[in-house]
């Protein structure tokens, strides 16, 4: 009976680790040379989870260079090295980590960037031109022009005398 359960489980693992290989390898791409060990190391996290213990994670590297992830036109995400203007949003959605989180995680420095400089400046620039980030002039608002007496519409009145 217990020869059966362990086979089981171990049909049960395996099918999960290809179950979460098959949906990583849908979204990402993965060379073929490559399989085998992400397999392997999927259904390695699984079982140790199944046993009751905890998937080691290991020492997670950055898809790209630190010094290369950031660009003119977009940033690289250290996570799976996905080209983005934005990346607050993504991290987050994706990843539930906040800036400072990833921040720490890859051992960035604070005034690390979330957005891509040059789409920094072109909405910087889009904000300045349609008037935000300027000081009132005054406190009080220029009086709105006296309104010109209206016309009299319709039929006249008549005249009685």
């Amino acid at each position: 009976m217990t020869s059966e359960r362990t086979e089981l489980d171990a049909a049960e693992t395996l099918h999960l680790a290809t179950e979460i290989v098959a949906a990583f390898v849908s979204n990402n791409a993965v060379a073929a040379d490559k399989l085998p060990a992400l397999l392997q190391d999927v259904h390695d996290a699984v079982r140790a989870l199944a046993k009751g213990g905890t998937a080691s994670a290991g020492s997670q590297e950055p898809a790209i260079n630190v010094k290369k992830s950031i660009t003119p036109d977009y940033i690289i995400c250290l996570e799976d090295g996905k080209k983005l203007k934005m990346l607050k949003r993504y991290l987050r959605t994706h990843y539930n980590l906040s800036p400072e989180d990833y921040r720490r995680k890859w051992g960035l420095p604070a005034d690390y960037p979330m957005v891509a400089p040059n789409y920094a400046k072109r909405r910087s620039q889009f904000a300045k031109d349609i008037g935000l980030g300027t000081a009132r002039l005054g406190t009080t608002r220029k009086a709105a022009p006296a309104k010109k007496s209206a016309k009299r519409r319709g039929r006249p009145a008549s005249k009685a005398a």
